[in-house]
């Protein structure tokens, strides 16, 4: 029999930062805009074609073998996110060498992970409707919402030792992810 997990025990993990508003309404319409406008890519993983579709720049992530290659660098229409997401880490701009941007239809839901060893620190902008967050570790689960216009920073203890997921979404939504490589 399998324990049913509540996600109201512990406390926020450790290295989990939350920024609400971090972009503005302005800014918001404009991203979507252009995020409209890309080429979608679905995702394969164990022979099954994901729900959601995504547009990688900087690095290509291949969800199969769990590897990169170097792809087209990171649009103008980016580079103030970038530039933002990085004073946020304290880190060069430069220093994020993937951005990995997905598009979440209603019922798109991503399984438990951990964003691929390969790369560092992560940082997420969610896009045009909430969603939840849940995490999970040895000792214990913790949610969140993450609102349209939010940022947040997975580091240390939340990027090592909790795995994250989205549960299918109920109305349509878009992330950045941000992510800085493993020296």
């Amino acid at each position: 029999m399998q324990k049913q997990l509540s996600f109201l025990e512990n406390s926020q993990p450790k290295g989990l930062h939350y920024f609400p508003e971090f972009i503005s309404v302005e800014e918001e319409k404009k991203l979507i805009t252009f995020l409209q406008s890309l080429d979608w890519k679905n995702i394969h993983m164990h022979g099954v074609i994901a729900k959601r579709k995504v547009v990688h720049f900087g690095m290509d992530y291949y969800y199969d073998s769990r590897t990169f290659s170097p792809t087209t660098p990171a649009p103008k229409e980016l580079h103030f996110l970038i530039k933002r997401a990085a004073d946020k880490l304290k880190i060069d701009p430069g220093e994020i060498k993937e951005i990995l941007i997905s598009y979440y239809p209603v019922g798109a839901p991503i399984g438990w992970h951990r964003d691929a060893p390969m790369f560092e620190s992560v940082f997420g902008v969610s896009l045009l409707n909430p969603c939840t967050m849940k995490f999970r570790s040895d000792s214990g689960n913790y949610k969140m919402e993450l609102a349209p216009r939010s940022g947040y920073i997975l580091e240390g203890e939340a990027r090592w030792k909790w795995q994250h997921h989205i549960p299918a979404v109920k109305i349509e939504r878009y992330s950045i992810t941000m992510r800085t490589m493993k020296s």
